[in-house]
């Protein structure tokens, strides 16, 4: 019989940044906090994947209706747009060429404050399907947990790093 897990959403997400770099893992803490300051009310839905730790930004538990995501690589952090294509991007900051994800890398939590960045934020929560509710509640929901994963750090193994965690505040 599998053991029951103890840990609240919260410790979970934390353990589960624990895997990556101090810097990344930082980086992380600090872009949820802005997202969080910015989205009081949006569901945080977490998807530990094979290839990247994804926090999923949206008013219901249905995956498809996500506004915005960041996924948490080994050496960078990305901001995911889920209609991305559609979206006016005179500067063209938003990346990727499929039919309707569209991605900027932050390569610094700041650039949440850019200007730029934050008309394209706007613009995508104003045209979601399903936008935030400002009566809503914030909540963490642990979707999956991927029992194969690439290691988490750009600099050692997933057996190294086995021996190295670190301990991982959700505060920025």
């Amino acid at each position: 019989m599998p053991k029951a897990n103890l840990e609240t959403p919260e410790q979970q997400l934390a353990s589960f940044l624990e895997k990556y770099s101090p810097e990344i893992a930082s980086a992380a803490v600090t872009i949820r906090a802005k997202m969080r300051k910015l989205y009081p009310t949006a569901l945080e839905l977490v998807y530990d994947n094979y290839n990247a730790l994804v926090i999923g930004y949206e008013a219901t538990e249905r995956a498809s209706e996500f506004i915005f995501s960041i996924a948490i690589y080994p050496k960078w952090v990305n901001l995911f747009f889920a209609h991305g294509a559609g979206l006016p991007d005179p500067q063209r900051l938003l990346k990727g060429s499929g039919t309707a994800i569209r991605h900027i890398r932050l390569d610094s939590p700041s650039l949440l404050d850019d200007p730029t960045v934050r008309t394209l934020m706007e613009e995508a929560v104003s045209r979601a399907a399903v936008p935030f509710d400002p009566t809503g509640m914030h909540r963490v929901i642990i979707k999956s947990i991927s029992a194969k994963q690439r290691p988490r750090r750009a600099d050692q193994s997933a057996e190294k790093h086995a021996t190295t965690k670190k301990k991982i505040s959700l505060k920025p």
